[in-house]
């Protein structure tokens, strides 16, 4: 009998199937965009023989491709066409994107929207200084949810029952990150209710300060989140998040005004 995936509830009206042809999906990473049935049974705990049967399924399908001299597969073009309706049905987006671009200028970093991922953030949209260090973030980039600003933030809007639900899902797939990151989240969400932003707390990218602000309301059934990023170097920690923070926090507010959320 095939194993059931790490996570997977037990529900009559769940369809198993699918949610093992979609957990292998979920394994690519944009560093590892090749996968053989060897790092999806570690991935997911199914057993070898579903999984054979899964990536040949996916293959028939378009959604895997198989690299036939490596024995891997890569991410076919139609997971693509799955994501852009989501994409552009978001007017956010548009809305957005000029006063990102001012801000990221602005702060010589990069602002960010995201929307949560299971155990993740993941960025729909992201404009970066051309004056600055500020790295390449492009857009599907993830960062993880208990070890971040945004992350912080996404916690800090969600309703009890759904932050609940999201800490559950990461205590019993991410393990480790939640035992390493679990125990700072009562204070950093003391922070938020005080100063109306998350700060990045220091132990994902040191060189670098993150603020985050969430949109007061769901945007499509999302709670969605902006960031930004400076570098660390710019100016005491405290000082820049502060600045930066109270920025963000206008934007935000003037995308909302702007959406008719306010």
């Amino acid at each position: 009998m095939a194993m059931r995936p790490r996570g997977i509830p037990q529900d009559k009206q769940f369809a198993g199937t699918l949610a093992k042809g979609l957990e292998l999906l979920l394994c690519f990473k944009p560093d590892e965009p090749l996968l053989g049935n060897k790092e999806f049974v570690a991935r997911t705990g199914l057993d070898k023989a579903t999984v054979s049967r899964l990536t040949y399924t996916l293959v028939q399908l378009g959604y895997l491709r198989h690299d036939t001299r490596l024995g891997k597969y890569r991410l076919g073009a139609p997971v693509l066409s799955m994501a852009y309706p989501l994409l552009a049905s978001m007017n956010l987006r548009q809305i957005a994107r000029p006063l990102m671009n001012e801000l990221a200028d602005e702060v010589r970093g990069t602002v960010s929207v995201g929307i949560r991922d299971r155990a993740e953030m993941v960025l729909m949209d992201t404009c970066r200084s051309e004056d600055g260090d500020a790295p390449l973030i492009d857009i599907g980039a993830s960062m993880p949810l208990l070890a971040t600003a945004i992350g912080h933030a996404w916690l800090a809007r969600a309703e009890p029952k759904e932050r609940e639900a999201a800490l559950n899902q990461i205590k019993v797939r991410y393990p480790q990150q939640f035992a390493d990151h679990a125990q700072r989240l009562p204070q950093a969400l003391r922070d938020f209710a005080s100063r109306g932003y998350s700060t990045n707390p220091g132990y994902y990218r040191r060189d670098r300060l993150a603020v985050a602000v969430p949109v007061a309301t769901a945007v499509n059934s999302e709670i969605v989140v902006f960031n930004c990023t400076v570098p660390a170097s710019q100016a005491p920690a405290r000082e820049v998040r502060q600045r930066v923070g109270l920025r963000l926090v206008t934007l935000v507010r003037s995308v909302e005004v702007a959406l008719g959320l306010r």
